[in-house]
């Protein structure tokens, strides 16, 4: 392969002079063959240093559900940062955002805001704790809850360090976390109601929460088999838990409600993250009058110098509106964009003789590489993604579209925007066309 990416490869060798690692969040070096640097986006297309145009499905980490550079959301902020960006006090904004997400979200009798959904899962973990007066949490294998101590305890081990069937571990990717904190956590299997409910019965009146992605998003795209969100909201009734639907990913993507009118479950609390804002750096915690008690209270600590600042407000008022304004229309839109994007990439790698095989609700979706020999059809769980997924190979395949025009994430994940239309979806498959052939070609001497 030629290098297409000298301007990006010069400018990622400067950046590790100043910047630590060169990046300012480490999953950004899993781009190959360089991290990638960009001058502009308009709408579903993003624009590098070196020249090329890409069709984005990566779309800002799904943040970016309105496209890139949206005119009326440009507008807002303009028009707020003449008035100020941030005052460490209380804007009228602050309540039209609350207020919008009340209506839109029927679990959301109270909200806080934040400037990252990795801080709203600690406020909600802490939250919990105090609630129900009790130490662990319960999290799933796979699913990411931020960088943070606690959001990534179990959340992507390697296959010698997975545990047994029945007590998955604790682990933490990153060194330097706090040992005791591995011990607050329980780590269940997802889409396995019957492990779940042995998992809280062993630990039972001992359980704060359920955290759990509503899609596990994060990895391979799974969505939840018949029972699973039922039995979580089943289980926390029975035992006191609270419920926590991290909707960081889903939120606003499925639609005003997220994914847990989608599916029909009202959780206690809600992550919500990314498409809130889309693009700046805004979050929060919204939830139940009763599950917020001990912040209304002042019992548990929720601060935040940034918190609720005008400038990420008048960007987040913007989003909402624009998502309520679609009504029933979305997220069917994107669905279908989606799903025939998962169709004629299924297709077309089946003409080429490779083993892709694409999952998901269409909106976000995920293209599994798969090993020789891995059996077909759906995966369920995250130990079953590892056990199949190819990732030397999907690497490749990966590189084979970005260097053809067409932008997915690097773990395999492809996001839907609202930015996204026929033409762009026809396009991509053409590019993608040309990618699958060589990616065909090159593989066999590998």
């Amino acid at each position: 392969m030629t290098d297409r990416f000298s301007n990006s490869r010069r400018l990622f060798e400067r950046a590790q002079r100043s910047i630590a690692g060169g990046v300012n969040s480490g999953i950004r070096k899993m781009e190959q063959p360089v991290p990638l640097y960009f001058t502009h986006g308009q709408g579903c297309r993003l624009f590098d240093v070196d020249g090329h145009e890409y069709i984005d499905f990566q779309i800002g980490q799904g943040a970016i559900l309105y496209g890139h550079a949206p005119a009326g959301q440009a507008e807002v902020i303009g028009a707020q940062a003449k008035l100020g960006i941030h005052w460490a006090a209380q804007s009228e904004l602050e309540i039209e955002v609350a207020e919008r997400l009340q209506r839109m979200i029927p679990s959301a009798e109270r909200v806080r805001c934040n400037n990252s959904a990795t801080e709203v899962v600690l406020s909600a973990l802490r939250l919990a704790r105090a609630h129900t007066g009790r130490r662990l949490v319960l999290k799933f294998e796979g699913h990411y809850h931020g960088w943070a101590d606690e959001g990534l305890v179990g959340f992507a081990p390697p296959p010698d360090k997975w545990g047994t069937e029945e007590e998955p571990t604790r682990l933490h990717p990153s060194k330097g976390v706090i040992p005791e904190v591995l011990d607050q956590f329980v780590v269940a299997r997802w889409n396995d109601p019957d492990h779940l409910r042995r998992r809280v019965d062993q630990y039972r009146g001992q359980i704060a929460a359920i955290i759990f992605e509503p899609v596990l998003c994060n990895t391979g795209c799974m969505e939840p088999v018949a029972g699973m969100i039922s039995t979580i909201r089943e289980l926390c009734d029975r035992d006191g838990m609270l419920m926590i639907a991290d909707e960081t990913i889903t939120g606003f993507r499925f639609g005003a409600g997220g994914a847990q009118k989608h599916f029909g479950f009202v959780p206690d609390l809600t992550i919500l993250g990314k498409a809130i804002g889309g693009g700046v750096p805004f979050a929060a915690l919204v939830g139940k009058e009763s599950a917020m008690q001990k912040i209304i209270s002042g019992e548990i600590v929720h601060a935040g110098t940034l918190n609720a600042n005008p400038l990420c407000l008048a960007a987040a008022k913007w989003c909402l509106d624009e998502v309520e304004s679609l009504g029933d229309k979305h997220p069917a839109g994107m669905i279908a964009l989606g799903q025939r994007l998962m169709a004629e990439l299924s297709a077309l790698a089946k003409r080429h003789n490779i083993p892709l095989q694409p999952q998901g609700p269409g909106l976000v979706f995920h293209t599994a590489m798969l090993k020789p020999g891995a059996a077909t059809g759906p995966i369920r769980n995250y130990r079953d993604y590892v056990q199949r997924q190819d990732v030397l190979r999907w690497a490749h395949l990966r590189r084979c579209l970005l260097e053809d025009g067409v932008r997915a994430i690097e773990r395999g994940l492809w996001f839907i925007s609202l930015a996204h239309r026929e033409a762009d979806i026809t396009e991509a498959l053409q590019k993608a066309n040309i990618a699958f052939t060589r990616h065909a070609q090159e593989w066999k001497t590998i």
